[in-house]
């Protein structure tokens, strides 16, 4: 094992982060690059949760045509520009490739296990002390329904999952009152998931950058990757809008932008933006629960001093423009599950954005392309990339330092065929 090399990260997301966290405590000399100054994006403004229980990946049978509908409403959750743009017509053919009953029965235990990695891996993190005192909820997760054919498609789910071991249990109306008694739900009932967790992101990133700093990485923000040199099959160089820096290896963990860095070495990786939304309220809500409402798949977190609802997956390219009617719709559903709450203005006024990169079948890239050899890729995560952070970080440290990896990664193969 080699435990002394020189590492480039590139991205200062979650997945970033946790690479250089396990790279600087197995020994090796680290360097973070990130263009932003490491306060906002996917990893800022996600809804915190640590998910076993979703093992159904975002190319699910039916999602295409879903997209399709969906694509003159600009206020519904799952949202598909049209554009004519070549490389999101292409990740849109292999998405609908990928959304076979097949696919995703076999992604199903991959997800499940690199899932159950994480949540150890968070759990030993917070153990740890590195990052101070912060929380990991352990009372579950919710998927409230409204609807008959909500709560159906959720018994499958547990049913699927109980297979594997993870348990859901079904709460009626009543149950749900009980489990929540100060809020008041219109709702015929919900499944629990108790093998799930949530955390407050923000709180976890500022903490894990100031535990970086601290710990000798070397961190450079606000600083963009422009060029990579490339002599054979080596990364040689990687130049910056501000310097240049060399490193025994390169680790691309720029989220939504990575598949541009990747054209830099002729690597076609089938990457796109999907855009999420979140809206703080510092407000008392009532809610302890953490939750999602599945027919307008909503994200609700109580976290650390507020609590965030959050959704939609929006495929408008790499921008961060929001979208006024869809900060709208998520308030207005949350609004019709829980009875007399609202949403401030103010709070609407202050939602934020952030970009999740979103591979064709839902799956993360986790590895080394064919073509470089000391390049590692390690992106693509969709809506998991807060919850499957660290088993990231944890795996690409294993390959940088050749050691025996905690899971098979060949599911994750950035040169797979779809």
């Amino acid at each position: 094992m080699d435990k002394n090399k020189s590492v480039i990260v590139i991205g200062g997301g979650i997945v970033g982060l946790s690479t250089a966290y396990f790279l600087q405590k197995e020994g090796h000399r680290v360097t973070l690059l990130d263009k932003s100054d490491i306060t906002s994006g996917a990893s800022f403004v996600n809804a915190g949760y640590l998910t076993p229980s979703h093992i159904i990946s975002l190319a699910a049978p039916g999602m295409i045509t879903k997209g399709l509908k969906y694509m003159f409403n600009s206020s519904s959750p799952f949202y598909m520009k049209p554009r004519l743009d070549p490389d999101f017509i292409k990740w849109a053919w292999y998405f609908k490739k990928s959304s076979t009953q097949s696919k995703v029965k076999q992604a199903m235990p991959v997800i499940k296990d690199i899932n159950l990695l994480s949540r150890e891996l968070y759990e030993g993190i917070q153990a740890s002390g590195d990052l101070g005192d912060f929380e990991i909820g352990d009372k579950g997760l919710l998927m409230v329904y409204q609807t008959e054919a909500a709560r159906d498609h959720e018994m499958e789910v547990v049913e699927k999952a109980g297979e594997m071991g993870l348990v859901g249990k079904h709460l009626s109306k009543e149950d749900l009152q009980q489990i929540e008694p100060n809020v008041d739900f219109n709702a015929e009932g919900a499944v629990l998931w108790e093998c799930d967790r949530h955390t407050t992101p923000p709180l976890i990133m500022k903490r894990m950058v100031e535990y970086l700093d601290k710990s000798g990485v070397a961190l450079h923000k606000n600083e963009t990757v422009i060029d990579v040199s490339v002599s054979g099959n080596k990364i040689t160089g990687v130049t910056t809008n501000k310097t240049s820096y060399k490193a025994d290896e390169v680790i691309f963990a720029a989220g939504s932008w990575t598949s541009e860095l990747s054209k830099k070495l002729n690597l076609k990786l089938p990457l796109q933006a999907g855009k999420g939304y979140r809206i703080n309220v510092e407000e008392p809500t009532n809610i302890t629960m953490p939750a999602i409402l599945m027919e307008k798949k909503i994200a609700v977190t109580p976290m650390e001093g507020f609590t965030r609802f959050a959704g939609t997956m929006e495929f408008s390219g790499i921008n961060h423009n929001i979208r006024k009617e869809r900060v709208e719709a998520i308030a207005k559903g949350v609004e019709g599950y829980y009875q007399g709450l609202r949403l401030p203005e103010e709070a609407k006024k202050n939602a934020q954005c952030g970009l999740r990169p979103v591979s064709p079948d839902g799956l993360p890239y986790i590895g080394r392309p064919k073509n470089i050899d000391n390049v590692t890729i390690a992106t693509g995560h969709a809506m998991m990339g807060w919850s499957l952070g660290p088993a990231t970080g944890k795996l690409v440290t294993e390959i940088i330092s050749g050691g025996k990896l905690s899971m098979d990664i060949a599911p994750f193969d950035p040169g797979r065929k779809f």
